[in-house]
């Protein structure tokens, strides 16, 4: 074992590889923490800050006991690149937390509610005026991993629908679906009825 620590190959390959995967890691770790903490989910925060720290402290001991070798400080801040973009891709993967889509349509407003009410979304609607012509304005706060198919729905029945999303910190439990939204439900949602209207 000895052997192999001291060897050029471990040196030269192994050591750099291992601080390259370390620092994709503890990176990942970092970003995806600073996107739950911002979403105000404390306890999984603060449980991906132990073992991002320690896997960070793990690196940065073999870069300060082999200083003399730029190939390690390549590796560190390639880890460091690669888990910036490879910790976003998780967080967009699972998708926690909550958003506020505001659509904004001209003709098309009645059949969006029918939709999104027969797959038991819930929403606001406001009427306004843009550029002179009425418009309506619906409200409608979703699930992050429930985000497409609301878009899929909205731009199905109004492809000239104006849009923005913006997430949110919290959201009451009235505000959200009676019954999750499911990928049985997605492939029937015009089939059946919203219960209780």
């Amino acid at each position: 074992m000895v052997a192999i620590i001291e060897s050029e190959i471990f040196s030269l390959i192994l050591l750099p590889a291992l601080i390259f995967l370390a620092r994709v890691i503890d990176v990942s770790m970092a970003t995806l923490r600073t996107i739950l903490v911002v979403r105000g989910i404390k306890i999984l925060s603060a449980l991906i800050g132990f073992f991002e720290i320690l896997i960070w402290l793990s690196a940065i001991t073999q870069i300060m006991a082999n200083l003399n070798d730029p190939t390690n400080y390549i590796a560190y801040a390639g880890g460091f690149a690669t888990g910036n973009y490879i910790g976003i891709w998780i967080e967009n993967k699972i998708a926690i937390g909550y958003q506020l889509i505001r659509a904004i349509t001209t003709e098309k407003a009645d059949d969006i509610i029918n939709k999104l009410q027969k797959e038991d979304y819930k929403l606001t609607r406001s009427k306004a005026i843009t550029n002179g012509k009425q418009v309506d304005i619906l409200y409608i706060p979703v699930k992050r991993k429930e985000l497409s198919n609301v878009l899929k729905i909205i731009r199905n029945h109004d492809p000239e629908a104006i849009y923005t999303i913006q997430d949110i910190k919290a959201l009451s439990k009235e505000a959200l679906p009676s019954k999750p939204i499911t990928k049985k439900n997605k492939t029937k949602v015009f089939d059946h009825k919203r219960k209780g209207k």
